[in-house]
């Protein structure tokens, strides 16, 4: 089994994106899933800090700063970085949500990063979800657009943020 190196979305040398895992082990048959495992064990994560890694990796691949995810966010900056080291877990999805609008994700990254951090995923069938769900697949960022989204359906807007919620 050969290991791809030249991937566009690398962090670094030798560290593969979830992209090319998954074309990797869409061609590896479970005879190779040892090789596979032993192959790319720089390019694997443990359970410990999923989010973490999943947020850095989609930050870097819009070429944005942390920095900047946390204006857009409207999330402190020091409150931030613990979010995102996973030094701190939100007790609110809004948080990660406010990230993830930050972060100007996509909405599969949107449901990607809320499974990693073990929130539930948007739901269409929850009227908020959906509105979220429609923001993100128009790529609304702008936190208090969202939340003047919100509030023109009668829906509540993402909470605020900080150490204390």
């Amino acid at each position: 089994m050969k290991k791809e190196t030249s991937d566009p979305f690398s962090e670094e040398e030798g560290i593969l994106s979830t992209q090319s895992l998954d074309r990797i082990l869409a061609r590896t048959r479970p005879e190779e899933l040892a090789a596979f495992l032993e192959e790319n064990k720089a390019s694997l994560i443990g359970t410990d800090k999923p989010f973490a890694l999943f947020m850095r990796e989609r930050i870097r691949e819009k070429g944005m700063t942390q920095q900047e995810v946390f204006i857009n966010a409207d999330i402190g900056e020091k409150y931030g970085y613990k979010l995102i080291s996973e030094e701190k877990h939100p007790r609110h999805r809004d948080t990660i949500l406010r990230l993830c609008f930050g972060a100007k994700l996509t909405l599969k990254e949107t449901q990607q990063a809320l499974k990693c951090s073990g929130f539930r995923e948007l739901y269409s069938r929850i009227p908020r979800d959906a509105v979220l769900m429609v923001a993100l697949n128009r790529a609304i960022r702008n936190i208090h657009e969202i939340n003047k989204l919100l509030a023109l359906y009668g829906e509540e807007p993402l909470r605020p943020c900080g150490e204390e919620n």
